[in-house]
């Protein structure tokens, strides 16, 4: 049973269970694949914007990137950018725009041909819309290889429809609808120009009153390239008479914020940088989402790329000036405003003082809402028992060609939550002894376009660990070994493990008598906790260092480190993460497998 201890032991049982997050829906059924409902927020352990009368950006000091949000009367939903991490569409709920919580995922499937035969980093889905309209919410997302497409579902928290194509259309991106007074419906987009060889310019098109069609092909509305280059992410609105397309111009590390209005949905369009960094520490402070409250104040959410950390989400507030937003404070008077740091919280109703959950104990049936796989998951890699409290990894054998754990779609993994923070995760190894040449692996991982991790691997022999260490892991290239440091501060480079002998799980006296007896499996485990140290390090420019520093411990007490510092990186899009894996190099019958008793983060 579970010890709720720190320093608790957990041995388990074996079985096959699909599992995928936490739903949030109510109509949760074991059988077809859904969970148990659970809440998607936790009390701050490692960061809280609220501050009573007032709050601190970002709101989100996690990777929630390209953030769009809508509010149905006292409830704001946000969706953000997911790309090849699964389930997608990420959906978060607020009462008070400053404390948050994730209550469900759009999209648990991705059915395009080809998208489960390697990791598609960086692919996928990219920069949400999500709208109401007429009793449905609306999520409008652009694939950059494939065209528009389109979920829907009538509680954001509960199932989704399967994404419907509203147009194929290689590079077309960053979709917003719009059902406007008249009675119409629209679709604005942008493009790639890593796909279509073209940017800077954004389109629109009449759309089906359903949504699920356009009426007639996209055409160019915007052209920005002298002026607003690098134009992109529409969020398209309508108010006193005014179309309005809010949209990041710049660059995603340095851009700006740029407002679009016309009386008509085809322009001609003026123009106006609505806010920029200016004196602020906030670089790039563009893209996302014009929300109102009830009482008729205006905000807005807007991204910040901090490297490592990913695309966190800040507040700022917004008014209208001659038809024209100014977001953020505008000391100067000259129309663009500049990111606040600190400011008194929206006049609204608050549920309570929460983060997104990051922490996670596995006392239900279903991982928490804040783990996310690398690629498509499948139900022969995990399992969770809540009654013994814990989360079974299975040993995936790795693909034809495999390179590193970039390859790998069975990572576990989740956001960075803050700037510093510690994950703790007590586990234990269980290799299958019949592998030929064993080579079972598993373990904690920081991973991005480099990574580094703590390895369990069956030797044979054994169970070493070691830390390896990855550079231009999406370019292919082979782990290493980390080496210690040197100097008062020095980690050890690898260490063997002990392990204990698993009971045998059945008698003898149900065995055959008149054939030969199959011999028992000599199962092996290791129990072991693994630690990874993140800290901010200032760095030059805006952004600072993510550092990681990794400890192991056998008893839960007495921590030793472990391998070289590691400077983390982002990955393709996304902010680094970290998390789980369980590998094994060959194709078996069987697999063996990790059992992680919790997974906690603390400051």
């Amino acid at each position: 049973m579970k010890n709720f201890n720190f320093f608790a032991v957990c041995l388990c049982a074996c079985g096959i269970v699909s599992v995928q997050p936490r739903s949030a829906a109510a109509d949760a059924h074991v059988s077809d694949g859904q969970n148990v409902p659970c809440r998607g927020g936790a009390v701050p352990k490692v960061w809280n914007p609220d501050r009573g009368d007032h709050y601190v950006n970002p709101v989100l000091n996690a990777d929630w990137s390209d953030p769009d949000v809508c509010r149905v009367g006292n409830d704001y939903y946000m969706t953000a950018s997911s790309f090849n991490c699964m389930p997608g569409l990420p959906i978060l709920h607020s009462t008070d725009l400053v404390n948050w919580e994730i209550v469900g995922a759009a999209l648990t499937d991705y059915p395009v041909p080809g998208w489960k035969d390697r990791v598609q980093h960086g692919n996928g889905v990219w920069a949400p819309a999500i709208r109401y309209h007429d009793g449905r919410f609306y999520i409008y997302c652009g694939d950059p290889d494939r065209g528009i497409f389109m979920v829907s579902a009538e509680d954001p928290r509960g199932r989704w429809s399967e994404p419907v194509w509203v147009v194929k259309a290689k590079g077309y991106i960053d979709p917003c609808p719009l059902w406007d007074e008249d009675g119409n419906a629209w679709l604005s987009h942008g493009c790639a120009g890593s796909r279509a060889r073209f940017k800077s310019v954004l389109f629109m098109a009449p759309m089906s009153e359903d949504g699920t069609r356009l009426l007639a092909d996209s055409r160019i509305v915007y052209d920005g390239h002298q002026t607003q280059p690098t134009i992109e992410g529409t969020k398209l609105y309508f108010r006193n008479g005014w179309y309005y397309i809010f949209s990041p111009a710049g660059g995603v590390p340095t851009g700006w914020q740029v407002v679009l209005r016309s009386r008509s949905p085809y322009g001609p369009y003026e123009e106006r940088v609505v806010m920029a960094q200016g004196k602020s520490p906030v670089n790039g402070p563009h893209q996302g989402a014009w929300v109102d409250t009830p009482g008729g104040e205006d905000w807005f959410l807007h991204f910040q790329d901090k490297g490592a950390y990913g695309r966190v989400v800040h507040l700022q507030p917004m008014k209208w000036a001659d038809d024209w937003p100014v977001i953020g404070t505008d000391d100067d008077g000259d129309g663009v405003g500049e990111p606040v740091m600190r400011y008194r919280k929206p006049d609204l109703p608050s549920s309570g003082v929460f983060q997104p959950a990051d922490s996670d104990e596995f006392n239900e049936y279903g991982i928490g809402l804040q783990w996310q796989w690398q690629g498509t998951p499948s139900p022969y890699w995990s399992y969770t028992d809540a009654a013994r409290g814990m989360l079974r990894l299975y040993s995936v054998p790795v693909s034809d060609g495999y390179r590193n754990l970039s390859d790998s779609p069975n990572l576990l993994l989740q956001k960075f939550p803050a700037d510093d923070f510690t994950v703790t995760a007590k586990m234990t190894f269980v290799p299958n002894p019949q592998l030929e040449g064993r080579g079972e692996s598993a373990g904690l991982v920081v991973m991005g376009l480099d990574y580094s991790a703590l390895v369990l691997k069956d030797t044979g022999d054994g169970v070493l660990l070691y830390n390896a260490v990855c550079r231009d892991a999406l370019d292919g290239k082979p782990e290493s070994v980390g080496q210690a440091e040197e100097g008062p501060h020095a980690g050890e480079a690898s260490v063997l493990l002990e392990s204990r002998a698993l009971p045998v799980p059945y008698s003898d006296r149900y065995m055959s008598t008149t054939v030969p007896p199959v011999p028992p499996l000599a199962y092996r485990a290791t129990d072991v906790w693994l630690r990874v140290k993140v800290e901010s390090v200032p760095h030059e420019g805006d952004v600072d260092d993510a550092v990681c520093t990794f400890y192991y411990s056998t008893d839960g007490k007495r921590f030793h480190r472990l391998g070289n510092r590691f400077v983390a990186r982002p990955g393709k899009w996304i902010g680094a993460k970290v998390g789980l894996f369980c590998n094994r190099p060959v194709t078996k019958n069987d697999a063996g497998w990790l059992d992680v008793d919790w997974f906690r983060m603390t400051k």
